[in-house]
Order: structure tokens, then sequence, then C-alpha cells
């Protein structure tokens, strides 16, 4: 019996990016995954809208 590697349904999220971005009211850091682009992110702190123009890809290396 092999023991699987990685958690079930991996393959289909394995190429998704991380980005971390900063609500402008407040600061907090939030992450957003690739896939969550065409949603609209409010601050989980402040309600504030999140700006995707300011996340940066967290590089995980």
């Amino acid at each position: 019996m092999s023991t699987p590697k990685h958690c079930p349904g991996y393959e289909q999220f394995k190429h998704l990016a991380s980005f971390k971005c900063k609500c402008p009211a407040c600061g907090r850091e939030v992450e957003i995954f690739s896939d969550e682009f065409d949603k609209t992110h409010t601050c989980k702190d402040c309600g504030g809208a999140i700006d995707f123009s300011q996340c940066t890809l967290d590089s995980q290396a």
C-alpha cells in the first residue's frame, strides 16, 4: 500500500499562484489566489475594497 504525497485534489490546484495584498484603508495583509482575481474582495477588518494593483506575488522558494 502506498501513501499519497499530497492531499486529494492537489493536482487541480497546483498551478495556482498566491498573492499578498494589503488593504489600502487599514493595511491588513490578505492572501488571494490567482483563480480569485475575477471576484470582489473586501478586508475582513474594515470592509474596504482590496486593490489588486497593490498585490505582490508570494514566492515560496
